[in-house]
């Protein structure tokens, strides 16, 4: 049995070693691949990687160990889809004259692409079993917000009224839910959960388009290129969330290879057990509703940041605040 035990801790400690032997090993191609494509970057004047790219990218690294426990992975991921990345030097089909340069400036983002394509596949299930009703209630109410920052709620358009009522008729059926202790059925979870993943998707887009709209961060003042690069640190966070919430809804989509029964219905199961089968504290529900409610109401009146930017900064801090908050009120109670 001895015997056994040490075999098996030899054959785990081997393997390790030889992980780390390919990590490193990989890890020194890339250090030489950046070195290469830097220098011939510095002979055509083109900056390889921007503050806007670096803040974009550290969004995204802050997001991965968030979800993740797993530092080991999360470096083996950004291996795999830096390496994985190079193919974006590959000659197009319609490229008659290969231009490297060209190359060298789409190559970073589309390695944005490919590691958070990468991370969704390997977290998946991390992703899939984050949605709770109290995360359908915050984006509810930041859809609210959104629609009436836009304008939306002045429109005279039928199918943007269309559109308007639908949202309506969702979002109450969000907060009744987050409120109350209704049994949280197969289709209700289901219905939250196409709900939840439409609103990200939409977020993301609007988040995308609006921080690619700023001028450079490198050209601007200090205190301007802080705010824009806040801008993309968000983008960064909501990557992932993009490609999750992106392969979620366009499962639904007609298919023309295999049954597209089969797929609906597995898609199906995929959004129900997602999303959390226990009831949220209605207390939380609450503080969630006035919190986001008053910090919107204050960036409504006052315009301190763009709507997209104070969304996607409530994302992220309101579950540090709702944790905080919960291990004070432990603490008290064991006092």
């Amino acid at each position: 049995m001895d015997q056994e035990n040490n075999t098996s801790n030899t054959n785990s400690k081997l393997s390790w070693i030889y992980q780390k032997t390919y990590l490193i090993i990989a890890c020194l191609i890339c250090v030489l691949l950046t070195v290469y494509i830097d220098y011939r970057a510095t002979l055509s004047d083109i900056k390889l990687f921007s503050v806007s790219f670096v803040a974009l990218f550290v969004g995204l690294l802050f997001e991965s160990f968030r979800i993740s426990d797993n530092w080991k992975k999360v470096v083996w991921i950004f291996v795999g889809a830096y390496l994985a990345s190079l193919i974006s030097f590959f000659p197009g089909k319609r490229e008659h004259i290969y231009d490297f340069e060209k190359h060298i400036e789409f190559w970073p983002y589309f390695f944005i692409v490919i590691y958070a394509l990468f991370f969704g596949i390997v977290y998946k299930n991390r992703l899939i079993a984050k949605l709770t009703e109290g995360i359908t209630l915050l984006l509810t109410i930041s859809l609210i917000y959104w629609a009436i920052d836009y304008g939306f709620i002045n429109t005279h358009s039928w199918f943007s009224i269309s559109l308007l009522v639908i949202g309506l008729l969702l979002s109450v059926f969000s907060i009744i839910n987050a409120l109350t202790n209704i049994h949280l059925s197969r289709t209700i979870r289901l219905t939250l959960s196409i709900w939840s993943s439409v609103i990200m998707f939409a977020f993301a887009i609007d988040n995308i388009i609006r921080v690619f709209s700023n001028p450079n961060v490198d050209s601007a003042y200090l205190g301007d290129g802080f705010y824009i690069s806040l801008q993309y640190f968000l983008l960064g966070v909501s990557v992932v969330y993009l490609v999750q919430n992106y392969m979620l809804l366009a499962a639904f989509l007609p298919n023309k290879n295999g049954n597209y029964k089969k797929s609906i219905n597995e898609n199906k199961n995929e959004h129900i057990n997602r999303f959390a089968d226990t009831q949220v504290n209605i207390g939380q529900s609450l503080f969630c509703i006035i919190f986001t409610t008053i910090i919107y109401a204050i960036n409504y009146k006052f315009q301190i940041l763009p709507r997209h930017t104070i969304i996607w900064l409530v994302f992220v801090v309101f579950p540090f605040l709702l944790h905080l908050l919960s291990l004070f009120s432990r603490q008290k109670n064991e006092s």
